[in-house]
């Protein structure tokens, strides 16, 4: 197994290689569902831009223009119009390729090594490859988060806050940056930038609809919202509700389990990691925390599909380069990539993802499985490369090289 890790430090020195495998597969995934004309997701989000410009419902069905609904937030009209305006295709594929250069940039601003954010990048390909075919907002969701995570860090709560309101007024899983909040040293700042930025993003898209049909808007979202979690955990959206509590529904095959059973001691697990908040400044601890609030929205949120896990993966990939290159740890990486970026993809056999990967939610077990070894290894202060008696005074942001 060391020439394994060997051979994927290798691969990582090459800057070409990363470069052209990241975006190449984003765009090959890209193209062949634009051939396919399998656009509907864009076409749902171009036309919100053209419906909140009416005045027209945001969460109703369209039939004549597309299936299914729109699902993300009056703001989010803003954050399409670029794309809305372009030919249909091309409009599909630049959003497509935003969305990977956006956690692109994001991996690039974490506080690791060169070589580290290489490995990370390179192991999430295939996931962001499948998807950019979907092109739906979760890979802008992912970097939000990272770069709520990374500002936070540096000092620059007014950025830190705008990527959280952002994400939380457009998919809402944004809202998870809020897990930051402790490693800000300018706490007061921190709750300004929050204040600031929901009043300018609640008041934005009013400039091109009113006020009127903004406010019923948001109405309209919460009750989308309500409707589209009863569909997902209703046990018939095989597609949807790839969580923790859909994984485990399927394979106990209790389908009448509440999600709030997972949920709750979820939510007490994770408020548990702030147990050590007086290592609020040792980097280590830092990314294991990154790395459950990355994974969080996406084990525990009804609304998880194969595409959301664009969110996750990275959590996957920056704990494993923090870890030794041990037989086990490289065991674990390889079962989770392929459970995650490969089960849903056409590398399988057909058999093996339409009885097993579907039905069974098993994208969930290898990010369910870490987030659990994260929150233990946090309590027991695993995550310490030697004790420290004391917190460290505040510090520069700086790459973790001595990994």
């Amino acid at each position: 197994m060391r020439e394994k890790r060997n051979v994927l430090k290798y691969l990582a020195e090459k800057e070409w290689l990363i470069l052209s495998l990241w975006f190449g597969l984003a765009f090959l995934g890209t193209v062949m569902e634009i051939s396919r004309d399998n656009i509907n997701n864009f076409l749902i989000f171009k036309n919100v831009f053209y419906h909140l410009i009416h005045q027209q419902s945001l969460y109703i069905p369209y039939p004549a223009e597309y299936y299914d609904v729109n699902l993300y937030g009056p703001v989010f009209s803003i954050m399409i119009a670029p794309f809305a305006a372009l030919d249909t295709h091309l409009g599909a594929l630049l959003w497509a390729m935003t969305g990977a250069a956006a956690l692109f940039y994001a991996i690039r601003q974490l506080p690791l090594t060169r070589l580290q954010q290489n490995i990370i990048l390179l192991l999430c390909t295939q996931e962001l490859m499948g998807a950019s075919g979907w092109f739906q907002l979760n890979q802008f969701i992912g970097a939000f988060i990272i770069l709520t995570f990374t500002n936070t860090i540096k000092g620059k709560e007014l950025w830190a806050t705008f990527f959280i309101v952002l994400g939380t007024f457009t998919k809402f899983y944004g809202i998870v940056g809020l897990a930051f909040f402790f490693f800000s040293p300018h706490p007061k700042r921190f709750v300004g930038g929050l204040l600031l930025w929901s009043a300018v993003m609640f008041a934005l898209p009013m400039a091109i609809s009113s006020p009127q049909y903004i406010v019923n808007c948001y109405f309209e979202w919460y009750a989308a919202l309500v409707h589209k979690n009863a569909l997902n955990v209703g046990g018939n959206a095989i597609f949807q509700d790839i969580s923790a509590a859909g994984f485990i529904k399927r394979v106990f095959h209790i389908p009448w389990l509440n999600s709030l059973v997972v949920l709750i001691p979820a939510v007490i697990l994770f408020a548990l990691q702030y147990t050590q908040l007086r290592y609020r400044y040792n980097s280590r601890y830092r990314l294991y925390i990154l790395c459950s609030v990355l994974m969080f929205p996406v084990l525990f949120s009804s609304s998880s599909e194969s595409p959301t896990y664009i969110i996750a993966i990275p959590a996957i990939c920056i704990w494993y380069v923090m870890q030794p290159a041990t037989k086990w740890n490289n065991i674990f990486i390889f079962f989770a990539i392929l459970l995650v970026s490969f089960s849903h993809s056409d590398l399988v056999t057909p058999w093996v993802r339409k009885n097993l990967a579907v039905p069974y939610a098993l994208k969930a077990l290898p990010c369910l499985v870490l987030w659990l070894r994260i929150a233990y290894e946090i309590y027991i202060r695993k995550f310490l490369l030697e004790k420290e008696h004391a917190p460290a005074p505040v510090r520069e942001l700086e790459a973790v090289a001595h990994l």
